[in-house]
């Protein structure tokens, strides 16, 4: 669901808003980011990593991710003259995927959760 947020947010914000790339992309990822960690946090992972470590965790993988985010958008944009339709597909699965890697590496480590 966050992905399909940020995906029409950085689409909107380009197409609609007039916003630049980079910084339309970066905005859509940080409103996207509030849905997505209680969603992770409580659905996808069960809630079983307190917010003290959990949420300084996330937060550093989705600010790394929304500067991803933003890069990919203004080289897609500037580098490619790409359609921000096609800006926002490219943005979203880059940064979803690494967003699900380092999340569920790093923020919310099941295999570490079963070990200690």
């Amino acid at each position: 669901m966050a992905a399909v947020l940020l995906f029409a947010l950085s689409y909107i914000f380009v197409a609609r808003a007039g916003m630049s790339p980079f910084v339309a992309s970066t905005l859509a990822y940080g409103i996207a980011f509030v849905c997505a960690y209680f969603a992770q946090r409580g659905w996808t992972f069960g809630a079983s990593h307190s917010h003290g470590h959990a949420l300084p965790r996330y937060l550093a993988t989705q600010l790394t991710c929304a500067l991803l985010a933003g890069v990919v958008s203004h080289l897609a944009v500037h580098g490619a003259s790409a359609t921000p339709i096609f800006m926002s597909v490219v943005s979203t699965a880059i940064s979803s995927a690494a967003s699900y890697l380092l999340t569920s590496l790093w923020v919310f480590p099941q295999a570490a959760e079963r070990a200690g």
